[in-house]
């Protein structure tokens, strides 16, 4: 059935058959950016083969059943005149009908009929996800039931009208895209620290973009560009990638992103041993993520990854254990060289007496007291495997320095919260005036000066072990302020509160020469 302006543009044609574009014309306009977010299941192309009667059937074997040769050369040359025959308008009647307002792209894109993931079209109208588009389709049946017209395919980027069937191609529509996959140019990367504005949804509210722990800045960047993994074919990667470029997107619709994919990625990878709505040890949930990102970003021409890049130093670690040969007893020292993502440190007992007041005391210790785990010479008793003693040395130091302090005790019976306050320093943290480091050889003299950090970002625990909840302060470089994030909760804070809680889990950041810091941004984009 013709529409109105299907039948008035005929008429001031005279009736002259319209121009359609080829299927090779069509590939001309598919857009450039390579979307690397595939679902958990291949989709098929943007045609619909649901359209057609005399589709193939699947048997239980995964194995198409056979057809006459003669039948399949006739249901192919009718696919292939329907791809030619999508015309592409500018103009369409409808698009006054796009509400912004209801789109959220951060769920999985399943049809909310069929609950597939195939060929899977989100309804501009209501927000709403159906699967196909043709007249036998879910989303063609919405469109005459809602009357409901503008559709979008999630894996294409391309905007139908339903169920007229013709593709739009209107300028208009591209924050929508932007929205659905954002996409950041390597320039734009570059100045995304150096941006002081604030976004605005379109509620009226005012967001930050870059809001949240993704404040390592040659982690963020590599994630910003989807081509630095797209050789990865691990769901969890590109789903981390896909949370980055939300959370830095500055057009986004509103002022929240929802890790919910991510999180099912998550789910899927860890056997569900990090689930949604079951609160984790953060320690015990960054140790396995960077581990298992490193894992599926490794090729086989590197045993590298950007995750060691950034976080991974090293430990000359002593065990000195008792051997027992007859009657003596000796000594044995072991010396080895051991990788670390994050260095763990002991806190003092509490102490039992309280004060005057009848109150507990709760003691403080300097950070720099609990780093002399790692000056080499003070021992650490371990019973696992079996009763040693360890000393511990830093013989190379990350970029990202990860410490988490050990507050929770864990026995037979119950989980014991240690309350000290550990005293630490924002910035310019000296790690050489605490602890001994190698010394460089002297074709890297520079690296001498690399020894300080600063912190970007703390995570506290409050409350009781097991229970409580977690907070987590970092910094926005642009404006050098610290901001304290509790789920949606996000306000500014002084970097003297910073130090003033339950520490957990602290990242450093490596202080760099000020002379080169273009060039070294560029580096971490290739």
């Amino acid at each position: 059935m013709k529409t109105k302006r299907q039948s008035d543009n005929e008429e001031e044609s005279g009736g002259s058959k319209k121009k359609q574009r080829t299927s090779e014309e069509e590939e001309e306009v598919e857009l450039g950016f390579d979307n690397a977010l595939l679902p958990l299941a291949t989709y098929n192309d943007d045609e619909d083969e649901e359209e057609e009667d005399d589709m193939k059937v699947v048997d239980g074997n995964g194995k198409h059943q056979q057809q006459q040769q003669d039948e399949e050369d006739e249901e192919e040359n009718k696919v292939a005149i329907r791809r030619r025959m999508i015309e592409i308008r500018r103009d369409c009647p409808y698009l006054d009908t796009v509400n912004r307002q209801v789109l959220d792209f951060d769920f999985e894109k399943f049809c909310s009929v069929s609950l597939s993931n195939l060929n899977v079209y989100a309804c501009l109208v209501c927000g709403k996800y159906f699967q196909g588009r043709g007249p036998k389709s879910h989303a063609y049946t919405h469109s005459l039931e809602a009357g409901h017209h503008v559709y979008i395919n999630l894996r294409t980027e391309k905007v139908y009208c339903l169920p007229d069937g013709y593709e739009i191609n209107d300028p208009s529509l591209d924050d929508i895209r932007h929205v659905l996959n954002p996409r950041f140019t390597r320039d734009q990367v570059l100045q995304l620290d150096r941006n002081k504005q604030w976004s605005r949804a379109l509620d009226g509210s005012n967001y930050l973009p870059g809001m949240s722990l993704m404040r390592v800045t040659p982690l963020r960047n590599f994630f910003l560009i989807p081509e630095n993994y797209t050789h990865s074919k691990s769901v969890l990667v590109h789903r981390f990638g896909e949370l980055t470029r939300k959370i830095w997107h500055a057009r986004n619709f509103k002022g929240q992103v929802s890790p919910h994919e991510f999180l099912q990625a998550v789910m899927k990878a860890s056997k569900k041993r990090f689930r949604i709505g079951a609160q984790s040890d953060p320690v015990e949930f960054m140790s396995w993520l960077l581990n298992t990102l490193h894992t599926d970003l490794k090729s086989s021409k590197t045993k590298s990854s950007i995750i060691h890049q950034c976080f991974q130093g090293e430990l000359e670690v002593v065990k000195e254990t008792h051997v027992k040969d007859g009657a003596t007893s000796s000594i044995v020292a072991e010396t080895s060289r051991m990788p670390f993502l994050m260095l763990g440190l002991d806190l003092p007992p509490p102490p039992l007496f309280k004060d005057v007041m009848e109150k507990n005391i709760i003691p403080q210790v300097p950070l720099f007291n609990i780093l002399k785990k790692f000056d080499g010479e003070s021992v650490t008793e371990v019973v696992r495997p079996r009763i040693a003693r360890m000393k511990y040395r830093v013989t190379r130091l990350p970029q990202y320095l990860i410490l988490h302090m050990r507050r929770f005790t864990k026995n037979n019976f119950f989980v014991e919260k240690n309350p000290t306050l550990v005293n630490f320093p924002v910035k310019n943290l000296e790690l050489k005036d605490y602890i001994p480091l190698p010394t460089p050889p002297k074709e890297e003299e520079e690296k001498k000066l690399r020894s300080k950090y600063d912190l970007i970002a703390n995570i506290v625990h409050e409350g009781k072990p097991g229970e409580g909840s977690y907070k987590v302060s970092v910094q926005r470089k642009s404006e050098e302020l610290w901001y304290e994030m509790q789920d949606l909760h996000v306000a500014e804070t002084l970097p003297q509160m910073v130090a003033l809680s339950e520490t957990y889990m602290q990242i450093y950041e490596q202080q760099q020469p000020t002379h080169s810091p273009p060039q070294q941004q560029q580096q971490q984009l290739e």
